[in-house]
């Protein structure tokens, strides 16, 4: 449901990293039992997409992921998530340590997904750096039926829609939108501004 850069193509790699998310990737829809076409069909993610993913030639957006997730009735998370946990509990808490976190990166932001262990959360913790300077940059703008919190660690930034004008953010700036409209974000200057982002799943 949203989305911060475009698909990337990305080297294959010997360890786990994309290899591993490609064959979760396979086994979800194996598991399901769905050819490339009913996946793109449930998730308006293209087949050819869908093989490149699958064969770890293609680094998803976070759009992309999230299509992905609803499409087949999971979180967000737990594509990105090395192992599953067992029945859900009350009570239940993750941690997420400094620089820690499951990275996901694109064109325009390294993501990192934080306590991404935690299953059926109602909200999706992100922290990102944002490398676009231009919306030009974005191969499509963000759009989803969620909501989204933003808070800006520091640096400078802005926050593009198709309603406003470009809003200035800087270190210690907060934002909170309806993601309903097209959005995307840009740093200024030199520095890369480091974003904490919540958005609902």
């Amino acid at each position: 449901m949203f989305n911060f850069g475009e698909a990337q193509i990305a080297p294959r790699k010997t360890e786990s990293g994309d290899i591993s998310f490609s064959r979760s990737i396979v086994g979800l829809r194996q598991d399901r039992g769905i050819t490339l076409q009913e996946c793109a069909r449930l998730t308006g993610v293209s087949a050819s997409t869908w093989s490149k993913i699958e064969r770890g030639e293609l680094s998803p957006t976070v759009t992309t992921l999230q299509k992905i997730a609803v499409g087949l009735g999971i979180e967000m998370g737990d594509l990105l998530a090395s192992t599953r946990t067992g029945a859900l509990a009350q009570g239940r808490r993750a941690v997420s340590r400094n620089s820690h976190g499951k990275d996901h990166a694109s064109k325009t932001c390294k993501n990192t997904l934080l306590c991404h262990e935690l299953k059926d959360k109602r909200m999706v913790p992100v922290r990102s750096t944002v490398t676009a300077r231009s919306s030009d940059e974005y191969a499509e703008w963000a759009q989803s039926d969620a909501e989204i919190f933003l808070y800006v660690v520091s640096g400078h930034m802005q926050l593009h829609t198709k309603i406003y004008e470009p809003l200035e953010l800087k270190a210690g700036d907060s934002v909170y939108y309806d993601a309903q409209g097209e959005h995307c974000w840009t740093s200024v200057g030199d520095e890369d501004a480091v974003v904490l982002w919540v958005v609902t799943s």
